[in-house]
């Protein structure tokens, strides 16, 4: 009896006597199988993102349940990606569930042997600080001829590219008003 049961439980029995012979119906399924759910049939909420791994910027819809993101998939609306991610694609739900993802500004002090932690307000005061007195210290107006030059080469900038066309022109338009020449973006590399 034991062994007539496991029989009809066998999955190419199964595709035979019941008329699924690819094996993509009731032959590829079990009881197990049939119970799962999938995860995002749990989500509170599904909210539109963008990857943020390169230039092409894929469409992604990110799955929250509880206030946690609990599955990120490719966004079949957009019409870059179709639905689809490349493997770091699919993999940016690490980014924010990863019990090692850092989330506290760490500061380690020059010739310091250890990190600290400090306030996102300090840490941008201190980048801001460090930013005007760069520019200050190595500000050139005129060059060795008296031509104009209103540079900075002290200061680079590389911008992401996961911000918008209108954001990457003001990111732009502020690095040229600080004199910042060497202004490139990810999203050309």
């Amino acid at each position: 009896m034991a062994i007539r049961r496991s029989l009809r439980m066998w999955p190419a029995l199964r595709q035979l006597t019941e008329n699924d012979l690819l094996g993509l119906g009731t032959a590829a399924t079990s009881e197990k199988t049939r119970s799962l759910q999938a995860r995002t049939e749990t989500a509170d909420r599904v909210v539109p993102s963008i990857c943020p791994y390169c230039a092409v910027g894929c469409g992604q819809l990110v799955y929250v349940r509880d206030q946690r993101v609990i599955q990120i998939e490719g966004d079949p609306a957009s019409p870059l990606s179709r639905g689809r991610l490349c493997p770091k694609g699919s993999a940016t739900k690490e980014l924010v569930t990863s019990p090692l993802r850092q989330t506290t500004v760490r500061y380690r002090r020059p010739h310091g042997t250890a990190w600290e932690e400090i306030s996102l307000d300090q840490a941008m005061d201190m980048i801001a600080d460090r930013l005007i007195k760069t520019r200050a210290d190595t500000f050139e107006e005129v060059d060795q001829q008296g031509r104009p030059l209103r540079r900075t080469m002290a200061i680079a900038s590389l911008g992401g590219a996961t911000i918008d066309n209108e954001e990457n022109y003001l990111w732009r338009k502020l690095m040229v008003g600080l004199g910042v020449v060497q202004v490139e973006n990810q999203a050309r590399i």
